[in-house]
């Protein structure tokens, strides 16, 4: 009889999604996805991941034939800044939340055990355990979305720093005078390689009368632009979304080859739509590192997109669980 099993839940600014692992990584049972309403407020979210938790709980029962008991905890990825010891959501601004004793809450609607980890850091802990890193002891992770999260393993344990906020690589800077970021900040290399980065700067591109595939697929609205509609231009030949490609793979060379020199990592993992940019956007960012890291450093990585799309933040919020449970 497989398990026991751990309750991944991964919690985005728009969609929750819910699955069910077991402890050994064996058995992984098919996820569920809301969206997350955060106008609604903590208390209807946090109520309504846990009856997606009762929901899988339950198909996993029918699926194993196992026994609730053999459910012994919950792992959850959420945005932050974090206090991990108490489980506090201490602010996510596309929530909206500040403050919020998310952990508790949750333990009591349950009655099972819970813990709280950033969101980037369960997606690169899913990679190492389960997806494109598995078996290395030295891992950075990247997850690009609408902004740039990042997570760090360092001799086979999650690193967190002194106020667990290690692993802010979207908040590097890679250009001292260059676009402000959300953060406030200037030149952070989220405002130039994330989601909506790449698609403002194909905009921006475009703000003359260039002819562009890329303009017809967004039906003549700017405003419709995408990072994977950008990724489905580039793959489609037009010069335009090909160049804003080559650029962000130059960014994220630069931003790779600083923390390589720094980390020495063993594999670097690349999460989130961009993987779907393939070998366009992957051979030029490896180019770009072997230009810049120390030569020792580039030979030892592997740069790779993520192999657990879509999943990767419920699996790492599962291994976060063991990890936090073992070390405590």
């Amino acid at each position: 009889m497989p398990g026991p099993f751990v309750v991944g839940v991964d919690l985005g600014g728009t969609n929750i999604v819910v699955g069910v692992v077991s402890v050994d990584g064996a058995t992984q049972l098919p996820v569920r996805s809301e969206p997350t309403r955060p106008e609604q407020g903590a208390e209807a979210v946090t109520d309504r991941m846990c009856r997606m938790i009762d929901t899988v709980i339950a198909e996993a029962r029918v699926a194993t034939g196992v026994d609730r008991d053999a459910f012994v905890g919950i792992g959850v990825g959420a945005p932050g800044p974090l206090d991990r010891e108490r489980g506090i959501v201490i602010v996510a601004p596309n929530l909206r939340w500040f403050d919020y004793p998310l952990a508790r809450e949750m333990r009591l609607r349950t009655g099972l055990d819970v813990t709280l980890d950033n969101d980037a850091n369960c997606a690169t802990m899913g990679e190492w355990w389960l997806g494109a890193a598995r078996g290395a002891r030295h891992v950075v992770g990247l997850t690009i979305g609408t902004g740039i999260g990042g997570g760090l393993i360092l001799d086979g344990a999650l690193y967190h720093g002194s106020s667990d906020v290690a692993g802010e690589i979207g908040h590097t800077t890679i250009d001292a005078n260059g676009r402000r970021c959300a953060c406030g900040n200037y030149g952070c290399l989220e405002a130039y390689a994330s989601g909506s980065a790449i698609a403002e700067r194909a905009r921006e591109a475009l703000s003359g009368n260039e002819h562009s595939q890329l303009r017809e697929m967004a039906g003549g609205d700017l405003a419709r632009i995408t990072a994977q509609l950008v990724y489905e231009a580039s793959a489609a030949g037009d010069p335009v979304a090909r160049e804003v490609v080559r650029d962000t793979a130059k960014f994220l060379g630069i931003g790779i080859a600083t923390l390589l020199n720094i980390f020495n990592p063993e594999v670097v993992v690349l999460a989130g739509g961009v993987t779907q940019a393939g070998a366009a956007l992957f051979d030029p960012i490896r180019a770009e590192v072997r230009r810049r890291a120390f030569k020792p450093a580039w030979e030892a990585a592997r740069i790779v997109p993520g192999s657990l799309p879509g999943t990767a933040g419920v699996v790492g919020a599962v291994a976060t669980f063991l990890q936090q449970r073992s070390a405590s």
